[in-house]
């Protein structure tokens, strides 16, 4: 499990030397344990509001798969998924969530609300708090470093 998170936490490093907010994601195939999907933030470069890590990684998992369900996967998300995100783990049909630090703004798998628990055909399991301390020191730092930089311009 760890793995699967540092690699998460890698993808979201590269986001933050490139200014984006630090959050990445891959999609696990778990019967091989096989890396089948990866993405990272990239809201700002592709100004683009759906460029989140969970996105692009599920759309990579489906290209790889050749189709829409991934059934028998996981995610690894270093942020807890917003509500978008959340509905694309559902349409996916992805069985569980692994993710690292909580969103108290827009978290939709536990903070604000669990969209998982909402009646919808499919349900992921989800487990919370993976490696949490690294995945919100990268987001701390990250915050904290915009506000000095802004504070000198």
């Amino acid at each position: 499990m760890d793995k699967y998170m540092k690699r998460a936490l890698e993808l979201a490093e590269l986001s933050a030397t490139e200014g984006e907010v630090p959050v990445g994601a891959v999609v696990v195939r778990k019967s091989t344990g096989e890396i089948i999907g990866e993405g990272r933030n990239k809201r700002e470069s592709g100004r683009n509001a759906l460029a989140h890590a969970e996105i692009l990684a599920i759309n990579q998992a489906c290209e790889n798969l050749k189709g829409w369900r991934l059934p028998d996967c996981a995610i690894y998300i270093t942020l807890e998924p917003c509500p978008m995100c959340c509905g694309a783990i559902i349409n996916s049909r992805i069985d569980d969530v692994y993710f690292g630090a909580f969103d108290k703004k827009s978290g939709s798998a536990e903070s604000v609300q669990n969209i998982f628990a909402l009646p919808y055909n499919h349900k992921p399991t989800v487990y919370s708090g993976i490696m949490e301390h690294e995945c919100s020191d990268i987001l701390k730092d990250f915050f904290r470093k915009l506000r000095e930089k802004r504070k000198k311009t």
